[in-house]
């Protein structure tokens, strides 16, 4: 399998390493004809407004909409998880998406670069106990759609219950990171979504 990481702005490199260690190939995708060559797509944490307009720029963001609309596998970290709502709440008026979750996120919900932080998500489907996750300037989810099924909240602290991991058909969104943690669970989850998907 291929699987393609967004490579405009962000975690990349992260992204790609954790990929191979998850036991797939994994490129870089700069070009709608990248984005042609691969099965499914992770758009990494980075600063959305940026990966938007460079998706514009670079003559990918409605590329990427068919393929999400065409069934294609994605999963979002972060500003990812951004990219992939149908509504974008504090973010800019210019600010596109990808449309794929039926979600209302709130960009930087958690506080600026100074309240990023550390904290233990159970994320429904990934065993082994709870995920340590990574938060960086970090959206949270406000609502969610009746096809999206809700992963993970945040399980202590002044955010707990917040919701931080969706998955609705074959798209993922997490407000973390786990591209900067090591632990690759989240990562194999999307890898045999993809799997799934591929075989159906």
């Amino acid at each position: 399998m291929n699987i393609g990481v967004l490579a405009l702005q962000g975690d990349v490199r992260e992204h790609l390493a954790a990929l191979a260690e998850s036991d797939v190939l994994a490129r870089p995708i700069r070009r709608p004809e990248e984005l042609a060559d691969v099965e499914a797509l992770v758009v990494p944490g980075g600063e959305s407004t940026t990966i938007s307009k460079l998706a514009v720029s670079f003559g990918l963001l409605d590329p990427i909409r068919k393929r999400i609309a065409d069934g294609m596998p994605v999963y979002g970290s972060c500003a990812g998880m951004i990219l992939l709502a149908t509504k974008v709440l504090d973010g800019r008026p210019d600010q596109e998406s990808f449309d794929g979750i039926d979600m209302t996120v709130r960009r930087n919900a958690f506080g600026r670069q100074v309240d990023s932080f550390e904290g233990d998500v159970a994320i429904d489907g990934i065993e082994g106990g709870d995920f340590h996750a990574v938060f960086i300037r970090a959206p949270w989810v406000e609502e969610v759609g009746g096809d999206v099924r809700v992963l993970g909240r945040v399980t202590d602290g002044p955010a707990a219950g917040r919701i931080v991991a969706v998955r609705q058909g074959n798209l993922l969104a997490t407000a973390f990171h786990p591209e900067l943690t090591g632990d690759l669970r989240v990562h194999r989850y999307f890898v045999e979504m993809v799997r799934q998907a591929v075989d159906a």
